[in-house]
């Protein structure tokens, strides 16, 4: 099952007791990683995240609280003994400020693959890497530049039935390949289908992630049914939406909004503004709009 931790939640820069919004998605011994602000490498190693695990790195948008711990990250990576090659997901409109962080590696001793995604168009992808039955899906976010959000489906293989495996007269030694979905073929020439010794498919594992973007009805669809929904709530202030609006972000209470309209079953709030001291202050008021809100800190832990 998936582990997840919030590696920081601050927005705009780094704080002495917060480290910038990035969030590390463990899988089967391998890992994703959200965004990547500066010190990201520092702050993955305070929580005791291995950074030799991290496999793909997906980036919402490329302002610098974002992109800029990039070069960091990457030569920690290289002082690692890092050999396989390391797959990079960004807006396409990232190309430029992509290669620019790039000159400042040098010669890596592992091979950095960018993959550029449409700005402006929903896609999905499979990451093989991690999981065959893990599927990561991209929404374009409204900011100020080109961003997306990521949502993440782990699926899950249906339940084994080992009395219909036996019934049928399966040897132990095909059990496995039939949960993988093959078929297969006995000794007396029978061909035995998945379907006849497992169950329904199970639902899969959803986990959602939006930050630096407007709020609009969009992101509920996206996020709709998520174990796990990370958004942003830069204040709690309501006499600051105006200025969010302006700026293209969104207000704790707008966040705890979409989650109550995706059926979400957790929300974790990220990316608070610098000036945002305690948005602990804002619980009460926030758990009356969404009961599954959690007010997350750097180092937030769950597995799903």
């Amino acid at each position: 099952m998936p582990e997840i931790c919030l590696a920081g939640t601050g927005g705009m820069l780094p704080l002495k007791n917060r480290y910038l919004t990035g969030l590390f998605v463990e899988h089967n011994g391998k890992a994703v990683l959200i965004d990547c602000g500066e010190g990201m490498q520092v702050a993955l190693s305070q929580f005791g995240l291995k950074i030799s695990r991290i496999e793909i790195l997906l980036i919402t948008h490329c302002h610098a609280d974002h992109v800029t711990g990039l070069p960091g990250l990457l030569l920690s990576m290289g002082n690692c003994s890092r050999t396989e090659p390391l797959d990079i997901y960004m807006p396409a409109s990232c190309e430029r400020v992509f290669k620019s962080l790039m000159t400042v590696c040098g010669r890596l001793p592992f091979e950095v693959r960018a993959h550029k995604l449409p700005d402006k168009q929903a896609v999905s992808f499979t990451a093989d890497k991690i999981d065959p039955m893990l599927t990561i899906s991209t929404l374009p976010l409204k900011h100020s530049v080109s961003c997306l959000g990521y949502s993440l489906f782990f699926d899950k293989k249906p339940v084994f039935k080992p009395d219909n495996a036996k019934a049928l007269g399966v040897p132990v030694t095909l059990w496995r390949r039939l949960h993988a979905g093959e078929s297969v073929t006995l000794e007396d020439g029978r061909v035995i289908a998945p379907e006849e010794v497992t169950g329904e498919r199970r639902k899969p594992i959803k986990l959602t992630y939006t930050t630096d973007t407007l709020p609009f009805e969009g992101i509920a669809q996206f996020a709709e049914g998520s174990d796990l929904f990370v958004c942003e709530g830069m204040y709690g202030e309501r006499d600051k939406k105006e200025s969010m609006d302006q700026k293209g972000h969104m207000l704790m209470q707008d966040a705890c909004g979409l989650a109550a309209k995706a059926n979400a079953k957790m929300l974790w709030l990220t990316h608070y503004s610098p000036a945002e001291k305690h948005p602990e202050n804002f619980e009460a008021e926030l758990l009356n709009l969404f009961p599954q809100v959690k007010i997350s800190r750097d180092g937030e832990k769950l597995e799903l």
